[in-house]
């Protein structure tokens, strides 16, 4: 049995000393996939992200049960920034580039905690490849750049860290059917040929399944279920709540789906 590169034991997650938002919330992600985080507005997607990249603190939250392994190693007690330099990165719901900055300075700051010149500037060029529009306006004010364009930045300044694990959080979010095409099937892109590992949260179920390789389905703050992406495809309740219209008196996910034990990759 492979030790999977990401492992989420159980985890339980609070906000402000009293509010329970994850509840036992376990998941793993195979080296070299792609694993889709799926569920409604406020089922907990960010929160599991954010707890893998150690950014709970800085929201009054904190995982009180459970544990997180990168690599068979406990990382949940590591600062976010030790945690880039390990390979784990996060792009954050929104994008949040820095405004003020060029498309270029922006990329640059990905590589801030590396120190090869030579090879910061060959993954800039890659970057460039896989996103011919960024060079196109790399000096642009990343401020005055479309949202498709700054989601381009906010990904490929992840790259830029030579991460291992990239946690993608809503990357579908506010851009037009089109460009979300265009940016999962980089994302595709840069798993297939350069071996980077995605989670990624999504709202959009029907364009994550298509990409991802495996999914899990978030309810209430618990997994209600998972299984392969194409399985979860052709699943009937996911269907219904997710890929359509809910049937009458049946109002969420888990009236009609067993908490079952989670599946582990062989």
């Amino acid at each position: 049995m492979t030790t999977p590169l990401l492992q989420v034991n159980n985890i339980e997650v609070i906000y402000d000393h009293v509010i329970l938002v994850l509840k036992g919330v376990s998941l793993e992600v195979p080296k070299g996939k792609i694993v889709a985080l799926l569920g409604a507005n406020g089922a907990g997607k960010s929160t599991t992200l954010k707890s893998i990249s150690n950014l709970l603190r800085a929201e009054r939250g904190d995982v009180t049960k459970g544990s997180i392994e990168l690599n068979g190693q406990v990382v949940h007690d590591k600062t976010a920034n030790d945690l880039v330099k390990s390979g784990v990165v996060q792009v954050m719901e929104g994008r949040h580039c820095f405004e003020h900055l060029t498309v270029e300075e922006n990329l640059l700051s990905g590589a801030y905690t590396r120190g090869n010149g030579a090879e910061i500037k060959r993954d800039l060029q890659m970057v460039y490849d896989y996103f011919p529009r960024l060079w196109e306006r790399r000096k642009s004010q990343a401020g005055y750049t479309s949202g498709g364009e700054q989601q381009m930045v906010a990904i490929g300044r992840a790259m830029m860290a030579k991460p291992e694990l990239i946690l993608l959080d809503e990357p579908s979010m506010g851009l037009a059917p089109q460009l979300v095409e265009q940016i999962f099937a980089i994302v595709k892109k840069l798993n297939e040929d350069e071996g980077v590992t995605f989670l990624l949260a999504e709202q959009n179920t029907n364009v994550a399944l298509r990409y991802a390789h495996y999914g899990y389905i978030l309810e209430g703050g618990r997994v209600v279920m998972d299984g392969e992406a194409e399985e979860l495809r052709n699943n009937e309740d996911v269907k219904e709540f997710y890929l359509g219209m809910a049937k009458e008196g049946r109002k969420n996910f888990r009236e009609v789906k067993h908490y079952k034990r989670r599946k582990r990759w062989l």
